[in-house]
Formats: C-alpha cells, sequence, structure tokens
C-alpha cells in the first residue's frame, strides 16, 4: 500500500562531531564497545573483540538530542508540586503520548525569509499575525493538522566548526538564533486545533526566550518537535508525518525517527 509514496526523512544523523545537543544539554558521545577482532586505527583508537566478537558502541544522550520531541512534562511541572507553571499537563510524560498523536497530514509553512535575520542571540518571530497572513494566501489552518515551520535552518547542521552556527555560536551571542513562534502564535495554532508543532531549528524555545514558547504550547497539551531537515522536500499540503520516539519511562520526551509520506507524481 505504500509504494504509491516517496518516504522523506525528516530526521536529522547523531555524530559526535555534530551539533546534536545545545551547548546547555550533555553532549552525544559514542564509543565502541566492542569489535569483530582486536584493532588499532590511525589515531590510536583500539577496538576490541572482548565480549564480542561482534560489532557494538556505547551512547551518552540526552532525552533532547537531534530530531526529537517533547512531551508536556518537559516544561510543565507536575499539579502538586507548587512550581511555577504546574498544571495538569505536567502529568503527560513521554510515553503518555498516543502515538496517533505524533502522526498525521503536515501542513508545512515556509518563513525561510526570517532566517539569519535576527540579532546575535536573538531568535526572529513568527507572529500571530504573520500566521493569519500566511492563510489569506495558502488556506487555513485545519484542526488536527501537523504544522511544520520551514526555516532552513538545518543548512547549518554540518560536522565540526561548520556546525557552530546551528546552535553554539547563537547561544553564545555570536550569531542570529533560528526563526521560531512567539507564544501568541503558539496559543493561535491550538485554538486552531492544532495539536502538533515542529520545526527544523534547534528548539520552539527562542534562542534568547527558551521558555515562553515552550510554556505556551506544552502546558495545553500541545507536542512538540524539534530539530527536523529535509522540510523543504514537503509540498505545503498533502504530506503524512509520522514521528516514532524511543519509549522512555517517565520522560520528558525523547529523540527517534521522523518521516513523511509523500505521494509520487
Amino acid at each position: 500500500m505504500f509504494d504509491k509514496f516517496e518516504i522523506v526523512d525528516l530526521s536529522v544523523t547523531l555524530g559526535n562531531d555534530l551539533p546534536c545537543a545545545r551547548p546547555i544539554l550533555m553532549p552525544f558521545r559514542k564509543q565502541n564497545t566492542t569489535w569483530y577482532t582486536r584493532v588499532e586505527d590511525s589515531s590510536g583508537v583500539v577496538k576490541d573483540a572482548n565480549p564480542g566478537p561482534f560489532f557494538s558502541e556505547w551512547l551518552i544522550i540526552d532525552e533532547h538530542t537531534g530530531t526529537h520531541f517533547d512531551a508536556p512534562s518537559h516544561f510543565i511541572p507536575p499539579p502538586d508540586s507548587g512550581l511555577l507553571n504546574a498544571g495538569p499537563a505536567g502529568l503527560i510524560y513521554g510515553e503518555d503520548v498516543p502515538l496517533e498523536t505524533l502522526m498525521g497530514e503536515a501542513l508545512v509553512i515556509d518563513m525561510c525569509h526570517l532566517s539569519g535575520t535576527g540579532e546575535p542571540g536573538v531568535s526572529p518571530y513568527v507572529t500571530k499575525r504573520m500566521l493569519i497572513d500566511w492563510e489569506e494566501e495558502n488556506g487555513k489552518i485545519a484542526p488536527s493538522k501537523i504544522v511544520l515551520l520551514y526555516t532552513g535552518w538545518d543548512k547549518f547542521y554540518a560536522p565540526g566548526d561548520a556546525g557552530k552556527k546551528y546552535s553554539r555560536e547563537p547561544f553564545a551571542k555570536q550569531a542570529p538564533g533560528w526563526p521560531t513562534l512567539d507564544a501568541e502564535a503558539i496559543i493561535y495554532l491550538h485554538e486552531q486545533g492544532v495539536k502538533c508543532f515542529g520545526l527544523d531549528g534547534v528548539s520552539i524555545g527562542a534562542c534568547h526566550d527558551v521558555m515562553s514558547s515552550h510554556v505556551a504550547g506544552l502546558s495545553r497539551g500541545m507536542i512538540y518537535f524539534e530539530s527536523l531537515t529535509n522540510l523543504d522536500k514537503l509540498p505545503t499540503r498533502g504530506a503524512y508525518f509520522m514521528f516514532l520516539p524511543i519509549k522512555l519511562e517517565k520522560s520528558s520526551g525523547g529523540p527517534g525517527r521522523a518521516i513523511a509520506f509523500v505521494l509520487k507524481e
């Protein structure tokens, strides 16, 4: 039944030399555990067959590494905690989010013209007014749609020094931040019946204000997808989005594989 569709991979690759984790989080690390036989590479790193012989590697990975989703508990504390922004959504952990919520028809909003326009350390915002203007040209944002913000920020997802513009330099206030929606725009999407929102930037939270856009949607039970890629390969309407996360107990979200089904011409 899927032979009529092209599968588009919307997930970034994880690697030790890639900007897959924000500077404020645990760095991603992948290292060999065992190999088919004992070898030493050109840099002096030894791979051993003990306890092999087989190939396996260990990982250090934060829940919000690479392409991942945010569950409401990521920014919303439990309702009985007495903490700021606490509420019922704080009891929705990663494994509680139904899989059917993480898939559906995608609506892609192109805001690439904003990429690179912010001040150093500042993310340019997509506002409610801008969404309404977009709707006037492209049609209404319908309920239950998965809305994806295409900004082209994934062009900075590169190994080594070339990848510093992705998140390290913006957080260090050395380069502009990625475009994202402000809190009012997030609430507007929720009012339209949108349950999930994603983007090809580092985070739903602005580089200069991580909290407000996160809290606006997560407190209302919305789900976020961050660090997507290849959104330029999707039509404005008609692609079917799917995200399958790692199932982690009492998680704030987690990494996974995001794909889209696009009808072949």
